[in-house]
């Protein structure tokens, strides 16, 4: 019983820390590559920009936008009747 509590409690921590501080540490991470693709200081020192800087940009903005649209799909789609399995990779919505 009490292994059990214990790992829905490492569970809970674990997700609470992915998403409260992992998406906005994958964010800023996204905007620190974004100004390194446009080359840091660009106005001041009008040195060139790194392209692969933008490209880790957009990658990190777009894995945020996903995670979003992810949990608000879960929510709605639990309140809509469905229930979410994550069974192989990607989610799959069955009703309950």
């Amino acid at each position: 019983m009490f292994e059990l509590f214990l790992n829905a409690v490492l569970q809970i921590l674990l997700v609470g820390l992915l998403v409260g501080a992992g998406l906005p540490a994958l964010f800023s991470l996204g905007i620190k590559a974004m100004a390194y693709g446009a080359g840091g200081d660009a106005e001041i020192s009008h040195e060139a920009g790194h392209p692969v800087g933008t490209v880790v940009g957009y990658l990190c903005f777009v894995l945020v936008l996903v995670a979003i649209a992810m949990g608000i799909s879960i929510v709605v789609s639990s309140g809509l009747g469905y229930k979410v399995s994550f069974q192989h990779v990607f989610p799959n919505f069955t009703k309950k």
